[in-house]
């Protein structure tokens, strides 16, 4: 108990405001400071950071540590790296991560033996000979939107395309193969090959057996193989700005 009376609490802060009343030499010494006059390096700080959110307003708000160093060395500042990343935690400053990107082809989940008729020989004699299709999402900013489009060979035209907020195997490809089937209809003349990658979007039972009922071959690639599916990949280059 003696311990307790002796180094408790009260006789702690006794000892601490005595010492910090010698050192200090007054009790006011916090307002003091707080009436002080800002630092030549607070000054500097404070111009240097209004530099920072011009360029970075004038870049679209995007740019991070590297480009605002960039941009401030190229204005003529002599700025360090470390100095930006500093100035960006104190003014709350941060760059525009890139998005990742969505993952469209997800592979069946069950074998597929159905072959690829096509073997990247992308021609055809006359129209409606071969169709490949795809899907392809589109960034935008409230999000992705998800597009599906069937490509007819020997025009090169997208003959059928349906866009949705999300990627559902029985909605968004199947819309698009029926406006292409649609668009179609009383041409389809001889054969017509149907070819995609080996996503579960194109190759569901569903889409199937849509396909069949039309009288189409089903011809599948590979996933993640773009050369599988050239003409796909090509139009999906026109319809995703980059």
């Amino acid at each position: 108990m003696s311990t307790r009376i002796a180094c408790g609490v009260e006789c702690i802060c006794r000892v601490v405001r005595a010492y910090f009343c010698e050192v200090f030499y007054t009790s006011r010494g916090y307002r003091a400071a707080k009436s002080r006059s800002p630092s030549a390096r607070a000054v500097r700080d404070q111009e240097l950071i209004v530099e920072l959110r011009r360029l970075r307003a004038d870049n679209f708000c995007v740019y991070g540590i590297r480009k605002l160093h960039k941009a401030m060395v190229d204005e003529g500042y002599s700025i360090g790296r470390n100095q930006v990343v500093r100035l960006m935690s104190i003014a709350w400053l941060k760059g525009v991560r890139r998005g990742r990107n969505p993952v469209t082809t997800k592979p069946a989940k069950l074998p597929d033996s159905r072959p690829d008729l096509v073997k990247r020989n992308f021609k055809a004699d006359a129209p409606n000979r071969l169709w490949v299709a795809d899907v392809v999402y589109v960034r935008t900013r409230s999000g992705f939107v998800y597009t599906a489009f069937v490509t007819e060979v020997f025009s090169r035209k997208i003959v059928g395309w349906s866009w949705k907020s999300s990627l559902t195997t029985d909605v968004l490809p199947m819309e698009a193969l029926s406006q292409a089937m649609h668009s179609a209809k009383g041409q389809l003349e001889g054969s017509l090959v149907h070819h995609s990658d080996r996503g579960s979007q194109c190759v569901s039972v569903a889409y199937t057996t849509r396909l069949r009922q039309g009288g189409i071959d089903v011809s599948v690639g590979t996933v993640g193989d773009s050369y599988d599916n050239a003409i796909a990949e090509t139009a999906m280059g026109y319809i995703r700005p980059s």
